[in-house]
């Protein structure tokens, strides 16, 4: 009885089975997609719809145009810097304490204008230097000149058969040694007065006062010294003194977009400080070497400062491009994307589509500037896209 009722169960549960496999490949049939239904490959890349097809009303085709368009653009985050060679750290030639400080942060100066005044030990120390030198040349110019006397009698001797070859030899010798003697201390006496001129002492006066000066005109931007405090370090700054008249923006260039720009071409210069303002500069070196963290490259350019507004350290960007020139453009939302591909769809005729490779440059607004792939004329697909998209793939 048992056996009997699997064999009917079974035979039933085979029938429900065949019955819903047929009812799915039926509704499959009605609910599939109408892109499937409308639209076959004819072969890869093209796409026909039945020229009675409702679909193609939802394709909207415009043709290509042609446009004066920017090209070959950069832009780059960009850092206001100090020019090359307009800024110093003017820093204590000799240790001593600070007699007195002739300016203020912010004062403008010109180049050879004192800007501090040193009263250190190392003056004197360097005058007496420098008259002990003058004494040992004096005294090795008296010997030189005693040398060759003893040195012309001594061979007036020998020709008169006076003296043995020997005295004559011995006399020479204390002549070049005479002679060694006084170049070796004119040039440590060359030394000392050349250490007074860096400095700026007189040779002849005791007890000076060090005066350091500004080495270029500009502003001072920092002071770190106070009159009466005695300063052991020659090697920190005691003030900053810039050139602000022209300054320099850099920037990291991507390495891909290096070759759109050369020295000596002009670039603007947008600056968070003042937005809505374009600040043009040129550009004045290229960096010979690429940055293997970033793959960037450095371009610094410059750009005049008349009134001051442009200050070191205030960022912005730069932007540079080549004239615009007259080439095709479509509207962006034509090109469809697949990885790293761009890709549009022209209409050959009613009902047929293909789909061809396009290299773009960037978008100006609404359009985009097609370097390859189109020409004036082709009409390609503005609207539908994404359902060409899907036909191609089913």
């Amino acid at each position: 009885m048992i056996k009997k009722m699997i064999i009917v169960l079974a035979m039933c549960l085979g029938i429900s089975g065949l019955a819903c496999r047929k009812e799915a490949k039926t509704g499959a049939g009605k609910n599939s997609d109408p892109a499937i239904s409308g639209a076959f490959s004819s072969q890869a890349g093209k796409i026909v719809f039945a020229p009675e097809s409702p679909l193609l009303n939802q394709f909207a085709v415009e043709s290509v145009q042609t446009m004066e368009m920017p090209v070959d653009e950069i832009s780059a985050p960009g850092q206001i810097e100090f020019v090359n060679g307009c800024v110093s750290f003017v820093s204590l030639p000799v240790p001593g304490r600070i007699d007195r400080v002739h300016v203020r942060q912010g004062d403008t100066v010109v180049a050879g204008q004192p800007l501090f005044t040193i009263d250190s030990p190392d003056a004197d120390a360097f005058i007496s230097d420098f008259r002990q030198a003058q004494a040992t040349v004096n005294q090795a110019r008296s010997a030189l000149t005693k040398a060759k006397a003893d040195s012309e009698r001594a061979v007036d001797l020998f020709e008169h058969k006076a003296v043995a070859k020997k005295e004559v030899l011995a006399s020479e010798n204390e002549r070049t040694q005479a002679q060694a003697a006084l170049d070796q201390s004119e040039a440590v006496l060359v030394h000392a007065r050349r250490r007074l001129e860096i400095i700026g002492l007189n040779e002849s006066e005791a007890g000076q006062k060090v005066t350091v000066r500004s080495p270029l005109s500009g502003k001072v931007i920092n002071l770190s010294i106070t009159a009466g405090e005695y300063r052991n370090e020659t090697t920190v700054p005691a003030m900053t003194v810039a050139d602000l008249s022209t300054v320099c923006v850099t920037s990291e260039v991507p390495e891909t977009s290096i070759r759109f720009i050369e020295v000596g071409e002009r670039i603007q210069v947008e600056l968070v400080a003042y937005p809505g303002e374009i600040f043009e500069a040129r550009v004045a070196r290229i960096s010979d070497t690429v940055d293997p963290s970033t793959r960037t490259i450095q371009v610094r350019a410059e750009l005049p400062n008349p009134r001051g507004k442009l200050r070191p350290e205030m960022f912005g960007r730069i932007h540079h491009s080549h004239p615009p020139r007259s080439m095709p453009v479509i509207p962006s939302r034509a090109v469809l994307h697949r990885g790293s591909e761009a890709v549009v769809y022209i209409e050959r005729s009613r009902g047929t589509f293909e789909r061809v490779p396009i290299r773009i440059g960037k978008a100006s607004g609404e359009h985009v500037p097609v370097l390859a792939g189109l020409k004036s004329g082709d009409r390609v697909v503005v609207e539908g896209v994404m359902l060409l998209a899907g036909a191609e793939t089913h």
